[in-house]
């Protein structure tokens, strides 16, 4: 795994540069332009500014969002986008994103006043997604080019593009295509005009040809710089995950606040327990509390010590570390039952330092309420008076402090606030539990507990309980009572076919959330083919969404057939052939990642609450924001604050939190470096440019999206 980090410094003095300032003390001539830290997206609906704006707000950049549908919108004129502010002019936003590069009637003073604006001030604009036309610096399609599904291309990433906005990328940039039955993807491949000023940055073949036609490349014209990006995309599609960094590095030349890192994080439950098996007879889970049939007899999947041995082989060729959730009793009671023997629990104590280690409870009981299990599926027990009965504080207590003690006697290293029950139990589950134990809280106290894993099906938000916070884990759909893929298989049959075709029929009962398989997966074949495909690409997603929050799977997952494994070396080896070594995976424990959801939810409630103020004059970034508020930037590599290197090296940039004492924070960024001879810097565009500008007879110009349409 590519773990070695590599800074690539980028270009950032390019607005400094434009706009022929001095690159030192510019702050003090109030003549120099003061840019604000903030995006202006004009959105007509479409999926394109759509993800844009979500990838802005993921990071925590600041934005405003014109909808060009809406009546009584804002109208963009030279007083909305600029104004002065003590004597000094103020550019309100430092990039443009538009729908396409025009989407106003033709004569719009609104185009006319952003394309001054954009002069002005060397403010880069975006077009989302645009039809390939000379007025964005190429050819129709017409010419040599192509209209259509892309659904499958394998787009590349050109030298330029490497050496500029997308040098985090290896250079690989694959479409999706999930379904053949359905078109995923459009685009206008196409050429660079004769004559323009037109660098490609990410190219696919034209079907057909042996030429290559550009998807996203930078247009320069009447003192003005455009990204053109001539694909459609929405926010989830794994094209845009890949390029949506470079979108937004290239508009703020690198010098924005938030921050984007690519996050995976594997918690294991259960280590030292067994997990009951599936029975694929019976269609229920033995020593589970819904499997009632009188023929039920469990059939306990554990690890080996020969499993730990292909764990930690496993970890050391993908540079990745796993989170390992114990319950003591699980060994306790495996020696009790073996003459005082646990060679699991040998090999894993002996190893202890390869893993992290999280508190899951001593013996893994439901901490809610107490349940009924006289009836399928169960309920809560209930007082005569119909109150709910609890599982009392001290019961939740002794399940925490009992297994921190006992990691503590084999000298598992842990973070004592972290904590994970059994289930999740203790919070609320809905139907049967609408609220939190009252008595989970009080427990965590008594226990110093902070950080309490939670299920993001459930509840994808984080919370308080009590002292703690919580850290909501994605499941990954590799069941915990499956040791064996024909197991999963069968199971997930059940789960995900209707009543006709012999399964629970769930699919068709909740049409909102699951979709039913058209038919049962082979046994044999489907979970190499169909699942492990589908949540690879599941995970791959969350790692490519700047989203920190952990995946859980269990310790059956990792025993027999070691079927997680699969799904998560496709996580690891899809990304590892995707970006740079300066991009790496970061592979964040449980506290740390509450920690970066907790930072992040505050820095939003500031932004949307307008507490926060940055600005750029010359090389100073300025940035205003309550006391205690931790500020979120990227910016260049090596940008100052207060004397000292700013951030931590990521992507060719340099990202981090630093907190806000209330007083003004001033970033000092580095001086550009000096510009190369043109000779020694001109290359030619990728493509061949197009000789003719002319639209061809019988062909009508179409712009995506546009309001005059």
């Amino acid at each position: 795994m590519k773990r070695t980090l590599r800074t690539t410094a980028l270009t950032v003095g390019a607005l400094v540069a434009a706009l022929g300032l001095p690159a030192g003390a510019a702050h003090a001539d109030t003549t120099t332009p003061r840019v604000d830290l903030r995006v202006l997206v004009v959105s007509d609906g479409g999926p394109s500014t759509d993800a844009i704006a979500a990838e802005l707000a993921a990071a925590g950049t600041p934005y405003t969002e014109i909808d060009l549908t809406q009546s009584g919108r804002p109208v963009i004129d030279a007083g909305f986008l600029a104004d002065t502010v003590d004597g000094r002019p103020r550019a309100r936003f430092q990039a443009v994103v538009l729908p396409n590069d025009n989407p106003f009637p033709t004569g719009s003073a609104e185009m006319a006043a952003l394309a001054d604006y954009e002069r002005t001030y060397a403010v880069p604009q975006v077009d989302a997604y645009t039809y390939a036309r000379p007025e964005a610096g190429l050819q129709y399609p017409v010419h040599g080019g192509y209209s259509g599904s892309v659904d499958g291309a394998q787009a590349e990433v050109t030298a330029a593009g490497k050496a500029g906005p997308f040098g985090y990328l290896d250079g690989a940039v694959p479409f999706e295509d999930n379904d053949p039955a359905v078109g995923e993807s459009y685009a206008y491949l196409s050429k660079p005009l004769a004559g323009a000023d037109f660098t490609p940055y990410v190219e696919a073949a034209i079907p057909g040809q042996s030429t290559r036609g550009t998807l996203v490349g930078e247009y320069r014209h009447d003192g003005r710089r455009e990204l053109v990006v001539t694909f459609v995309y929405n926010q989830y599609q794994q094209q845009f995950r890949l390029l949506a960094r470079g979108i937004v590095e290239w508009m703020t030349g690198g010098v924005h606040l938030g921050a984007s890192r690519n996050y995976f994080a594997v918690h294991v439950d259960d280590v030292f327990a067994a997990d009951d098996r599936w029975n694929t007879e019976l269609n229920c889970t033995p020593g589970d509390v819904d499997c009632t049939d009188p023929n039920a007899t469990p059939d306990p999947i554990r690890m080996t010590p020969a499993d730990v041995e292909h764990a930690t082989s496993w970890q050391d060729s993908k540079d990745f570390t796993l989170d390992f959730a114990y319950n003591g009793a699980g060994s306790v009671d495996h020696r009790q039952d073996n003459n005082g023997v646990d060679a699991l629990a040998d090999k894993l104590i002996a190893d202890r330092n390869k893993f992290r280690w999280i508190n899951h409870t001593y013996s893994h009981p439901f901490l809610g309420c107490v349940q009924d299990t006289s009836v399928v599926p169960w309920k809560c027990a209930t007082d005569a008076d119909g109150s709910t009965q609890w599982v009392s504080r001290n019961e939740i207590s002794d399940e925490i402090a009992t297994n921190r003690v006992w990691g503590q006697a084999a000298g598992l290293p842990l973070e004592n606030g972290e904590l994970v029950t059994g289930e999740h139990s203790g919070m609320k589950v809905l139907p049967q539990q609408p609220e939190d134990n009252p008595n989970l809280a009080l427990a965590l106290d008594d226990n110093d507990i902070t950080w309490l894993g939670s299920d993001n099906s459930r509840e994808p938000d984080q919370r308080r309980v009590g002292p703690a916070t919580t850290v909501p884990r994605y499941p990954m759909n590799v069941f915990y009572n499956a040791g064996r893929a024909a197991e999963q298989v069968d199971e997930y049959n059940w789960i995900y076919t209707s009543r006709a075709q012999g399964g629970s029929g769930i699919c068709e009962d909740n049409p909102a959330t699951t979709t039913c398989l058209a038919e049962p997966l082979d046994t044999t074949t489907g979970y190499a083919e169909r699942i492990v495909p589908l949540e690879t690409r599941i995970a791959l997603g969350h790692v490519l969404s700047n989203d920190p929050k952990p995946h859980f799977i269990h310790q059956s997952n990792l025993a027999e057939e070691r079927i997680a494994y699969p799904v998560l070396s496709g996580v690891l080896d899809g990304y590892e052939a995707l970006f740079a070594e300066d991009t790496p995976v970061v592979n964040p424990r449980m506290k740390d990642i509450g920690a970066e959801l907790q930072r992040r939810a505050a820095w939003q409630a500031a932004l949307q609450a307008g507490e926060i103020t940055a600005y750029r004059i010359g090389d100073t970034v300025t940035v205003e924001a309550p006391d205690g508020l931790a500020v979120t930037a990227t910016l260049p590599t090596g940008t100052t604050l207060a004397g000292a290197a700013f951030g931590e090296a990521y992507a060719g940039a340099v990202s981090g939190w630093t907190p806000s004492t209330g007083a003004p924070i001033s970033l000092t960024l580095p001086e550009p470096a000096p510009a190369p001879d043109a000779d020694s810097t001109a290359q030619a565009p990728a493509t061949e440019p197009a000789p003719d500008t002319r639209v061809p007879a019988g062909v009508t110009e179409r712009v995506p999206y546009s309001a005059d349409n």
